[in-house]
């Protein structure tokens, strides 16, 4: 390794112009925040019991910690996964509260503490009988995707538990967001290396509206001979660090990667449900989308139109489909970046039963690219 937490500083080619910190948080308004269990010391014999956890919880919180709501949508490019929450967005065009990420077997924890925090911290919107809110009493349904880290962590041993997740709310700021071995992406694996959460984002030209699109993943999918960066075939450039799974061998690509889209540009609900469909095109530029084992979902949200949710009548501003190119690319460039992000900024790990999983070596991509290069 060398130090290196990001993909540009490896002389990376990357098309578009980013943000101040390339992060969904150059959305302004976003914030994001963590908790890390990393517990216990790794070992051949691993049991449910023990202590030892490789997992965490990642908060996105898409207008801080104030109660909003905001136009949503939503895509799966292949549905074995879970992102809670998805029909009333479906159906409303809001998402209520924030997006949280974490392991498999913790979704359903998370969703609850979530919604417990929301209720202490007045973080939606009351029901309204005769013209005035009834405190307390809301309907909400918080939003929480996963990807599996059964390969380094302890999953069946339910580590998360919701003082972690009222610490990743308490935590999200604006800002400069961590990435690699970090929050729900602490346990995870992409391409065959380690991989977790990264983040990028793309800043529009004034001619194209001068709007800002963040992207922020949790990585953890692809075969590593599948890796491409830049067109460059990466996995197959890399020598050795191959996988160490003594405790289980996983089906070549089985994994997943939730995909969190913000943006200031006045899309509604169904121009965002096209935004994620343009996800895929980063992942497809990496050489991953293949497998039928991983869960590929992605959901996008809009910080503009602020009053938009009502229970009356509301006056909102509509981006014309005529003039949403440039946002389509802008999210295919910031996700394939944002995963590239994570696996730069990730370093190995030690996890359960004896599974060890290599950091990607910087020295061997700034090689491969200087061989390519070369060729050109």
């Amino acid at each position: 390794m060398t130090g290196i937490t990001r993909a540009r500083s490896l002389g990376l080619p990357f098309a578009g112009q980013c943000g101040a910190y390339n992060a969904i948080t150059d959305v302004l308004g976003v914030e994001v925040g963590f908790s890390t269990i990393i517990t216990g010391e790794s070992s051949p014999d691993t049991t449910v019991a023990s202590d030892f956890a490789r997992t965490g919880v990642t908060a996105i919180l898409p207008r801080g910690k104030r109660r909003s709501a905001v136009f949503a949508g939503r895509h799966n490019l292949n549905g074995n996964g879970e992102l809670t929450g998805t029909h009333w967005i479906d159906d409303s065009g809001f998402l209520h509260g924030p997006v949280m990420i974490t392991n498999t077997n913790s979704v359903g924890l998370v969703r609850d503490s979530t919604m417990k925090w929301m209720l202490k911290n007045n973080y939606f919107y009351p029901v309204v009988k005769d013209g005035k809110e009834v405190p307390g009493l809301g309907i909400f349904y918080p939003t929480v995707g996963e990807t599996f880290d059964g390969y380094l962590n302890n999953i069946n041993g339910f580590k998360v538990e919701e003082k972690h997740v009222f610490e990743a709310l308490e935590d999200a700021k604006p800002g400069r967001v961590p990435e690699g071995n970090v929050g729900g992406g602490t346990g995870m694996r992409c391409y065959g290396f380690k991989g977790g959460t990264g983040t990028s984002s793309r800043v529009l030209t004034e001619a194209e509206g001068g709007y800002t699109v963040g992207v922020l993943v949790q990585a953890n999918y692809g075969v590593r001979e599948e890796l491409r960066i830049g067109g460059i075939p990466i996995g197959k450039e890399i020598e050795g660090y191959e996988q160490e799974l003594p405790g289980l061998a996983p089906m070549d690509g089985a994994g997943s990667i939730i995909v969190v889209v913000a943006t200031d540009a006045p899309l509604l609900p169904w121009q965002l449900s096209k935004v994620c469909k343009r996800v895929p095109i980063g992942i497809g530029n990496l050489g991953g989308g293949f497998q039928n084992n991983s869960g590929d979902i992605f959901i996008a949200f809009s910080t503009a139109n602020e009053d938009a949710f009502s229970y009356d009548v509301s006056t909102v501003r509509l981006l014309s489909d005529e003039r949403i190119d440039p946002i389509y690319r802008a999210t295919a460039e910031a996700t394939e970046e944002a995963i590239v992000n994570a696996m730069v900024a990730a370093e190995s790990m030690h996890g359960r039963n004896g599974n060890f999983i290599h950091a990607i070596p910087h020295d061997q991509i700034i090689k491969a690219l200087e061989k390519y290069r070369g060729r050109r």
